[in-house]
């Protein structure tokens, strides 16, 4: 019969698994908030919210470490605006700050509402000496995104796009004479940061923007409504104010009305009228903004509760893999045995998800901008540059093409914290060390000015994330990094004349870049001449735009545009085929040619044009693009399964007739992944025969099974019920998972529960379940933190003292994650911090580690971590040792434990000495 583990022991050896997990602990969740109906009043104003008052009010460039041929000015700073959130440039060189004032528990503290403010240097001396508030009304709860667009100012505050026009063009909004339209509406998450951000205006004349997993369901200019819930509903677990009466819960999963399922963060493109929407992108869970290359690549951060923040390619259409495909299970409830929180977080197993990219950890990304320019030469050229708030850092890399997607490797572009010992983020709840001036550099945006120069936004506070704004003075900065030693200025762009509207388009500032397009696309035919001599250009983005623009200004320009599709450089090929797309020129007599390009990239977009087009018509095309797919190139096989989508049975059928054998065990690596990547009804038997093969490769086997686990047949739960009982391995144990996680919901109609209970694989009358609690610990009578931070660690005994530690932890290669991963972590963090983690445990409780405690109707309790709370509820407690637990044998849910799961150093039996070693074991992994 099976049965629950044994129960664990008691033992500090046992035990002392969990005393770090605190310490390493990187996100602590927000109390749940009672909903509101959306056409409830807003909640009442809570009482003052906490602030600290800073040592001095900016932090002073000498502060920061950037590239040594590059150097920092303190550009502007409170109080000319306050607590930025976002901002932009204009075509005169002012930048234009969207503030968040009024944010969250400081909500109401500016009854006049938020201020989207312009600022200026006058004299051209490098700092701003002018302040100008553009618009404030109480519509304005804390925005999260400006865009300056000719004399439309487009801000983003969830419900609402909002686009001023400035007809008089004085920088002031005068409702009499200026007009204030609402573009979409319909976003959720209102003074919640995980909803809608900024537009950014792409290199093919349409507006990009996206919002975060706060939900959102809104009807475009051309009548299409678009559904993207999830399980999260900001109303009631991250506070926000509701914007629809419809929850995100409620409609996650269902299609919007262009026929396709998105979930989650959603990034868009649109026309600049609101026609259009496209979804380009779906499924992460806040990424704060994008920023579009001149070649038409999309690329984001994303803000996730801190274990695996990350930077990716979005790549076109790719599913990004936070939530699962109908969107109303986490991560966390779908993580698999044997699974890295950063390949279950992001679903780096599952086919349909693209590939995450650098995901470096802890982290509460943020503003993010590609630097095209040539101000800083050509070393700079094509800088991804990403603001991270937890880390007091803005992260760069230069995005090298790698077969259909791109490499990112990181470095420190600027940062006051080279050491990166952290505080005030979350995970770290009690240790906001705002006595160290240099943990309150909260980069909230990055972007470019018109002179070539790159200005950061500082939201400076003590703490970032947890939707906590701490400083007294509500107050930020603007820094201007430039080459060293050379003096930029704002050119004076005049786009009456074409040659003012070639600048604005040559130039590096995004947004300004659209005077220039639009003006010359007006033009039409007589633009082309000029436009085409920016194919010579030499600087590769600007040769990017032109052959953008030239597919919008007519047959000729069509033309020059169609020939790019045999440049040499293969960015240009992609970027010309993106163009015609656009235009929906030919786009299937293109594809022909180009499913055959030498470069992946081009064929990747290929496949991607292929989503919405008939089988009939995508067939030869399709297997084309899958005789060129390496084996191993995840971007491409994934742009290959778009292409696919809708026909699936179809693709499987003719790929079938072209199998390499009939034995499945056999296949190519090639092959099987196409086929993995398809999980089409009618190969269950296919997976079965891999799965149960002794000589594939585990990864092989195991993929195997995952893909069983997709398909939602009889024949796949027979075979998954085979395996669960014959099987050996992670087959086995992932076989069984699958099986106990859907029983009752992708395989609910084939008596799957009474199947176990018949193969003696799960029988829930039968289940022994055994209590594991841990014990309240007592107030430490230990000495202060500070003390035994005085006290010199023994390395090698601490290494003795943290043997158990592997039982819970991962520490370089040894151990297992049922706590946080340990690597590095004390390294990153004073001793301080470590030692109170130690010492004093429930001090901080880390998002995805919180304990629950289940009341058991035989008596006693069960404490641990839940991860599946369906039937049976799936928890695993100290050690990492799972039980299976009948929801009839729980009295009730299960509740939050309140405290942490960890045993204090005294209830170990540790000394001080003891706390002291293992700090400083720790500090050498």
């Amino acid at each position: 019969m099976p049965s629950s583990p044994r129960p664990v022991s008691r033992t500090p050896a046992a035990i002392a698994t969990l005393i770090l997990a605190a310490a390493a602990a990187l996100a602590t969740a927000q109390p749940a908030q009672p909903a509101k109906s959306a056409k409830s009043a807003p909640p009442a104003k809570q009482g003052p919210a906490p602030v600290i008052q800073p040592s001095q009010p900016f932090l002073p460039p000498d502060m920061f470490e950037l590239p040594d041929d590059l150097e920092v000015k303190l550009w502007a700073r409170t109080p000319l605006f306050r607590n930025p959130s976002n901002m932009d440039v204009d075509s005169a060189g002012r930048i234009w700050i969207a503030e968040a004032y009024n944010y969250r528990r400081h909500m109401g503290k500016d009854p006049a509402g938020d201020r989207i403010v312009i600022l200026e240097d006058t004299d051209g001396d490098g700092t701003a000496d002018k302040s100008s508030v553009f618009v404030q009304e109480p519509a304005l709860l804390a925005p999260l995104g400006v865009s300056v667009i000719d004399n439309q100012i487009i801000v983003a505050c969830a419900p609402d796009l909002i686009v001023y026009t400035d007809v008089d063009r004085n920088l002031k909004f005068d409702p009499a004479i200026d007009k204030r339209e609402v573009l979409l509406t319909g976003f959720d998450g209102r003074n919640h940061d995980h909803s809608l951000h900024a537009v950014t205006f792409g290199p093919d004349g349409k507006y990009y923007f996206n919002h975060g997993n706060a939900g959102a369901l809104f009807t475009d200019k051309s009548g299409r409504t678009f559904r993207n819930g999830s399980h999260y509903d900001p109303a009631k677990s991250g506070g926000g104010i509701p914007a629809n009466e419809q929850r995100p819960p409620d409609y996650s999963g269902k299609p919007s009305d262009d026929g396709h399922v998105y979930v989650g963060g959603t990034a868009f493109r649109m026309n600049s009228d609101g026609t259009n929407v496209e979804p380009i992108g779906f499924n992460f869970r806040n990424s704060y903004e994008q920023t579009v290359t001149s070649f038409g690549d999309v690329f984001q951060n994303d803000n996730d509760d801190p274990p695996a923040a990350r930077t990716s390619y979005l790549q076109e259409y790719g599913n990004l893999g936070f939530n699962s495909r109908n969107g109303q299970r986490s991560w966390g409830v779908d993580r698999r045995p044997g699974q890295t929180t950063q390949v279950a977080e992001w679903r780096q197993d599952d086919p349909g998800v693209i590939p995450a990219g650098d995901v470096y950890g802890n982290g509460a990304p943020t503003g993010i901008a590609y630097y095209e320019g040539d101000a800083f030469g050509e070393k700079w050229r094509g800088a991804l540059l990403s603001c991270e708030t937890s880390r007091n850092v803005v992260f760069g890399y230069f995005p090298k093409a790698e077969g259909a997607g791109f490499k990112l490797e990181r470095f420190k572009f600027f940062t006051t914290n080279r050491e990166q010992i952290l505080g005030g983020i979350d995970g770290m709840r009690g240790v906001l060390r705002a006595d160290d001036l240099k943990t309150w550099f909260r980069p909230s945006d990055v972007t470019v000015g018109t002179d070539g120069a790159i200005y950061v936004a500082d939201w400076f506070d003590p703490r970032t994330g947890g939707h906590a704004a701490l400083d007294a003075t509500f107050g930020g900065a603007i820094y201007r990094i430039t080459p060293k030693g050379k003096k930029l200025a704002a050119p004076k762009i005049d786009v009456s004349t074409v040659a003012g509207q070639i600048a604005a388009l040559k130039n590096p500032a995004v947004n300004v870049r659209a005077l220039g397009f639009l003006k010359l696309k007006a033009a039409g035919a007589a633009s082309v001449a000029p436009v085409s001599a920016l194919l010579n250009d030499p600087n590769p983005y600007i040769r990017g735009r032109a052959v953008f623009l030239l597919a919008q200004l007519g047959k000729e320009g069509i033309a020059k545009t169609e020939a790019q599709l045999k440049s040499s450089d293969p960015m240009l090929r992609v970027a010309a085929f993106r163009a015609l797309r656009r235009i929906n020129h030919r786009v299937l007599e293109h594809a022909k040619t180009l499913a055959f390009d030498v470069s992946p990239a081009v064929r990747r977009d290929v496949a991607l044009a292929l989503r919405d087009v008939p089988f009939a018509q995508a067939k030869d095309l399709l297997l084309a693009l899958a005789k060129g797919y390496d084996g191993q190139d995840r971007s491409y096989l994934e742009a290959w399964g778009t292409g696919c989508t809708n026909k699936e049975a179809d693709v499987y059928a003719a790929l079938s007739a072209l199998a390499p054998g009939k034995d499945a065990a056999q296949w190519p690596a090639s092959y099987a992944n196409l086929i993995w990547r398809l999980t089409p009804k009618g190969a269950e038997s296919a997976f079965a025969a891999r799965a149960a093969a002794p000589a594939l490769p585990e990864k092989d086997r195991v993929a195997a099974v995952t893909a069983l686990g997709f398909i939602p047949t009889r024949e796949s739960a027979q075979a998954l019920l085979d395996l669960a009982q014959k099987a050996t391995g992670l087959a086995k144990t992932h076989a069984l998972w699958w099986l106990l996680n859907y029983k009752e919901i992708r395989f609910k109609e084939f008596g799957v529960a009474a199947a176990l209970k018949e193969r003696g694989l799960y029988d829930p009358a039968t289940v022994t379940i055994n209590p594991v609690t841990v014990p309240e610990a007592a107030p430490t009578q230990l000495p202060a933190v500070a003390e035994i931070a005085k006290l010199k660690g023994d390395a090698a005994k601490g290494a003795t003292l943290a043997q158990s530690c592997f039982l819970c932890h991962k520490v370089g290669n040894q151990g297992i994650e049922y706590g946080p991963a340990l690597t590095g972590f004390a390294k990153a963090q004073t001793a301080e911090v470590v030692i109170n983690a130690i010492v004093n445990p429930s001090a901080e409780i880390s998002h995805g580690f919180e304990g629950s405690s289940l009341n058991l109707v035989a008596g006693g309790q069960v404490h641990g971590i839940v991860l599946s709370n369906s039937d049976p509820i799936i928890v695993v407690s100290t050690g990492g040792q799972t039980q299976m637990i009948p929801a009839n044998k729980v009295r009730g849910r299960p509740q939050p434990l309140g405290r942490s799961l960890m045993l204090s150093a005294e209830q170990l039996g540790l000394s001080a000495q003891d706390v002291a070693d293992i700090v400083a074991y720790l500090r050498t992994q």
